[in-house]
């Protein structure tokens, strides 16, 4: 009964599980080559012969509430579930090193599923988020393949989300940590205000302290190593994606923080010619995404491991296109009549480049008052997506240029940059783009954004590309699209100190007067997908 009403919560099919009895083996010992026992749960029907595996690996423990949704529901629907803690979690030995122990960790968990007499070699992987991670740490090199991949918002690597455009990513950087560094007590009741307030110590690299009153080693190696690329070279599998050859189910949201990520996964391995789906909808890193996962993974493990391939069926790219309350399938990511069209940055914004000179947009940021955030992909639930930016655009801080009023809906469905010319006095700072759409009541909501730190001489005038965050949105007959310029975007990112130093050590400050040239001669301008079919 309990099983029955979790379905229908969660909006998946009802599963006949009255005939499947599920057995539970705990704390089985998997032992690591460096000597190291990690230890997993096994989920099973009772009496049952070799059967394929579902393997699990997480960082959260695998009594964890969510983990064990998605093993009992995949058990309930006849699946060999094993979850296993990785390194350092709870019962598993070793230290805990985010990233870093997951590829040679899961191959030899891997080998030791498919040795087991109640496996039949075959192993598919499901999970969202480090689970996912865990799946792409093993999947380029598992040899034979996996029988299926489940990957729900995730990616092959995670660095670029750490780093977007070269600038910490302070907010969601310092709630993981702090989320991790926590997991073995009973949290302050005040933790979350705790975490929101360490948001201001400085210098970051020792924000863990202000936020739960020790060190914590992953937010100690992200803001070391901020200006480090080899350090994370190892948890980069990236570069294996095109030659996995696994069956792989993707689910992301329009507002997730490793959007960018797993559309480049989805990318190579589509032109790579391999079996491949994704579903974009319009949620972030959260349980409306958790849900989606969930019954995209029961239903393509359904199909590669029991022969259900009625889900098979469907277009390879499923997106929801906001504001239009639509569903949408395409055959490939952009879609193909997707075409990017520029928009200008004028004396507003202009679909025409201007013709003659015209003054740099010109804005000042300073770092002991950064220019604030607001929504965007966060990890807080009912913080980030989109939100009213109405108080920011009015900080004398920003720059804000608006377009015309539509005279049609504009649909934008695809990859979203920005080309600017700009300069700094110092060399030293970042540039915050935010496309914004502004009703007919005036109300300024966020759509997609992007940041990118510069370092230059100062004065020197900088081709800036930025790389934003992609979406699928409808701008609706009336509107008018919106640009909003800033030197930071406070506490998503890290504040730029104006004077080069390393981020996680920064402490000194000095303003900075950033310009961004626009019209003849250094045109600057959004490059927009604009999907018309």
């Amino acid at each position: 009964m309990a099983g029955r009403l979790i379905d229908r919560l969660l909006g998946l099919p009802e599963a006949d599980d009255a005939a499947i009895d599920v057995g539970m083996a705990r704390d089985l010992r998997v032992p690591m080559p460096d000597g190291a026992v990690l230890v997993a749960d096994l989920y099973r029907p009772r009496g049952a012969g070799p059967l394929p595996a579902v393997l699990i690996r997480t960082p959260y423990g695998k009594r964890q509430a969510l983990v064990r949704l998605l093993a009992g529901v995949l058990a309930r629907r006849g699946f060999q579930v094993v979850i296993q803690n990785v390194r350092g979690i709870h019962g598993s030995g070793g230290e805990f090193h985010a990233f870093h122990d997951e590829r040679e960790d899961g191959l030899a968990t891997l080998k030791w599923v498919r040795a087991q007499p109640w496996c039949d070699g075959r192993v598919a992987t499901a999970g969202a988020s480090y689970l996912g991670y865990t799946q792409w740490a093993i999947a380029p090199y598992a040899d034979p393949p996996l029988a299926a991949m489940g990957l729900g918002i995730t990616a092959s690597e995670f660095v670029s989300s750490f780093y977007p455009g070269g600038a910490l990513a302070l907010h969601n950087t310092l709630v993981w940590s702090s989320l991790m560094g926590t997991r073995d007590d009973r949290r302050h009741p005040l933790h979350n205000r705790r975490v929101r307030n360490a948001m201001r110590h400085l210098p970051v690299g020792e924000a863990d302290m202000a936020a739960i009153g020790r060190a914590e080693s992953f937010l100690r190696e992200v803001t070391g190593n901020a200006e480090n690329a080899a350090f994370w070279r190892e948890t980069d599998h990236s570069a294996g994606v095109a030659t996995t050859t696994s069956p792989a189910s993707m689910v992301t949201g329009w507002w997730d923080l490793f959007l960018r990520g797993q559309l480049r996964d989805f990318a190579a391995l589509h032109a790579a010619g391999r079996q491949v789906r994704i579903t974009i909808g319009p949620w972030g890193h959260d349980a409306k995404a958790l849900r989606a996962v969930l019954a995209d993974q029961v239903s393509w493990l359904n199909a590669h491991l029991h022969g259900d391939a009625a889900e098979l069926r469907r277009a390879p790219v499923r997106l929801y296109l906001q504001k239009a309350d639509r569903w949408l399938d395409f055959q490939q990511w952009p879609p193909p009549e997707t075409t990017p069209a520029p928009l200008y940055l004028s004396h507003g914004l202009t679909w025409d480049e201007p013709s003659g000179p015209l003054d740099p947009v010109a804005f000042t940021y300073d770092p002991y008052d950064p220019t604030p955030s607001t929504g965007g992909p966060l990890l807080a639930p009912g913080r980030g997506g989109q939100r009213d930016n109405g108080r920011i655009e009015a900080r004398g801080d920003v720059a804000v240029l608006t377009g015309a009023r539509l005279d049609r809906d504009l649909d934008l469905i695809g990859p979203v940059s920005a080309a600017f010319h700009v300069r700094t006095d110092t060399g030293h700072a970042d540039l915050f783009v935010r496309l914004c759409d502004v009703g007919p009541d005036g109300a300024s909501r966020n759509v997609t954004d992007g940041m990118l730190r510069i370092d230059a001489a100062p004065g020197e005038v900088v081709a800036a590309e930025i790389e934003m965050h992609p979406t699928g949105y409808r701008f609706r007959r009336g509107h008018r699209p919106r640009v909003m310029l800033a030197g930071g975007a406070f506490p998503r990112f890290a504040r730029n100190h104006g004077r080069g130093e390393p981020a996680g050590r920064a402490v000194a400050s000095r303003r900075v007067r950033i310009e961004v040239l626009r019209g003849a001669g250094h045109p600057s301008a959004l490059h927009l997908p604009v999907w018309a079919p």
